[in-house]
C-alpha cells in the first residue's frame, strides 16, 4: 500500500510548518529530495585566538542564575544572541536576525539567525525545548538556502540555548548529515565557538 504524501501539491508550508509536523525527519526530507544521515560530523574548527572567550563565558555564567530560561525568547536573548554576536565580531560579518527567505510554496519563512561571510555561511534555528523537531526545521531551511546561495556544502545549527546540534547539507549528494554530538553552554563554550567561527570564516 502506497502512503499518501506528506506534502500536498498546491499547499503552502512555512519553515515553522515542518517543526509542527508529526512525521519523522527522514520522511519529510525524502519528499524534498534529500536523505538524512545521522553520524559524528567532522566540523570545521578555528584555531585563531578567541581573545574575548573568557569574558563571554563570564557574562553567560553570571546571567544564568538571574534569568528563567523557560521561554524561547529568554534562551535566545540570554544564550544564543550573545554567542552569535561574538561569532559575527570575530568573523567581521553581518548577523541577520529573523532573515526572510522565500524559494517556493514549500520553502519559505524566516531564518532565526543567518551569518554569511563568503564562502562560509551558517543558519541557526533557536527552539524552546525540542532539538529533534527543531533539526527537521533547520534541515528544511538548509535546503532552502542551498537553492539561493552558491556552493555545495551548507552548515546549520539548532539550539535550545544551552544545547546545540549541528547539521551539514551536501547538495550534490542530496544528503543532510545530523551530528550526533551535542555542545552545551557554558561547559563546551570554547569548542562551540571554535566550530561556529570555523564554519563562518
Amino acid at each position: 500500500m502506497t502512503r499518501r504524501p506528506i506534502l500536498q501539491e498546491g499547499q503552502s508550508y512555512t519553515f515553522r510548518s515542518y517543526f509542527e509536523m508529526p512525521y519523522e525527519a527522514d520522511e519529510i526530507l525524502a519528499e524534498l529530495g534529500y536523505a538524512l544521515v545521522k553520524t559524528r560530523l567532522e566540523l570545521p574548527r578555528s584555531d585563531r585566538n578567541l581573545e574575548r572567550l573568557q569574558e563571554l563565558r563570564q557574562r553567560i555564567e553570571e546571567s544564568l542564575p538571574l534569568v528563567s530560561l523557560s521561554s524561547e525568547t529568554a534562551r535566545r536573548e540570554t544564550l544564543v544572541a550573545p554567542t552569535l554576536l561574538e561569532v559575527a565580531r570575530y568573523c567581521q560579518c553581518q548577523l541577520r536576525i529573523e532573515y526572510p527567505l522565500s524559494v517556493n510554496n514549500w520553502l519559505k519563512g524566516n531564518l532565526d539567525y543567518f551569518l554569511k561571510l563568503h564562502p562560509g555561511l551558517l543558519v541557526v534555528e533557536a527552539k524552546n525545548d525540542d532539538l529533534t523537531r527543531g533539526f527537521t526545521q533547520l534541515a528544511v531551511e538548509l535546503i532552502a538556502i542551498s537553492e539561493v546561495e552558491e556552493g555545495n556544502v551548507f552548515y546549520g545549527a539548532v539550539t535550545i540555548g544551552d544545547a546545540w546540534r549541528f547539521g551539514r547539507l551536501e547538495k550534490t549528494k542530496q544528503q543532510i548529515f545530523q551530528d550526533v554530538s551535542l555542545y552545551r553552554i557554558p561547559d563546551d563554550l570554547e569548542d562551540l565557538m571554535r566550530i561556529l567561527v570555523g564554519i563562518v570564516e
